[in-house]
């Protein structure tokens, strides 16, 4: 283990071996990190925090504080960071409520970039990225692969699909459909199109992106037939496409509705 000696670890975190802390950094409470992971100066981890193996900390960031929540009386909820994480300078991540499961959870391989922040309860699954100054009120759930341009701001309790592309400035107060790339200011969201080269990066198949484009139309770009009808369309016609029943059900599940309109409104 190499741990500057101007860092603070309390007797109650648990380090794997392998760690590496760097100057002035501070463990605080019952905190577990795993191996290969990389805290660095300056950076808080406190709390219930479990941090998994190869994670990068950057300097100054603040990982597992309390929420900011005004009921909050500092009850034991977690925060659970996966493997393989760079968490840049200056991020803040903080620890659950005790509104829904209790953790705030980040996956694995996620970029989170400098000054973002990710509030209580949100969940993150694997391969996000969140540019710089994104920011995530509480209760928000991101899907793998999802993208959030720098500036980007998600009211609570919204959902961002899987592979879904958020340009810079947006302001999020919907449901934001997975496969998409979507813009705009919280009052004007526009759904652009279908996250084509996000896709092919992600080696998605010739085929399956088709029938995603042949979804989309029906469901952004053809006013003459009902949400409701054309969901049902695609389930009776494209349900043998993983992807297609996924958007479907997205629409399904959706709590506080799912941005519709497109560019061309």
């Amino acid at each position: 283990m190499k741990i500057h000696p101007t860092a603070v670890i309390d007797p109650k975190a648990e380090l794997d071996s392998s760690v590496i802390v760097e100057p002035y950094a501070v463990i605080d409470g019952p905190v577990k990190i795993g191996p290969e992971t990389r805290i660095g100066a300056h950076a808080v981890v406190s709390g219930h925090t479990t941090l998994g193996a190869r994670n990068i900390i950057g300097s100054f960031a603040t990982i597992g504080a309390p929420p900011q929540d005004i009921h909050y009386q500092g009850e034991p909820t977690e925060l659970i960071i996966g493997d393989g994480n760079q968490i840049r300078e200056y991020v803040s991540i903080h620890r659950a409520t005790i509104k829904a499961t209790g953790k705030t959870i980040l996956g694995n391989s996620n970029m989170i970039m400098a000054y973002c922040h990710i509030a209580h309860d949100c969940i993150l699954a694997d391969h996000v990225i969140m540019a710089n100054v994104a920011t995530l009120a509480g209760h928000v759930e991101i899907g793998s692969h999802a993208n959030l341009g720098g500036l980007v701001a998600v009211h609570q309790f919204c959902r961002i699909g899987d592979y879904a592309y958020i340009g810079g400035m947006s302001g999020i107060s919907l449901d934001v459909p997975p496969y998409v790339i979507m813009e705009g200011t919280r009052n004007q969201m526009r759904i652009a199109s279908i996250n084509k080269i996000g896709l092919r990066r992600a080696g998605m198949g010739r085929e399956t992106i088709k029938m995603l484009e042949e979804a989309f139309k029906l469901l952004f770009r053809s006013p003459e037939i009902l949400l409701k009808d054309a969901l049902v369309k695609l389930e009776e016609e494209m349900s043998e496409c993983v992807e297609v029943r996924r958007m479907v059900d997205f629409f399904h599940t959706s709590k506080r509705g799912v941005v519709k309109r497109t560019l061309d409104d």
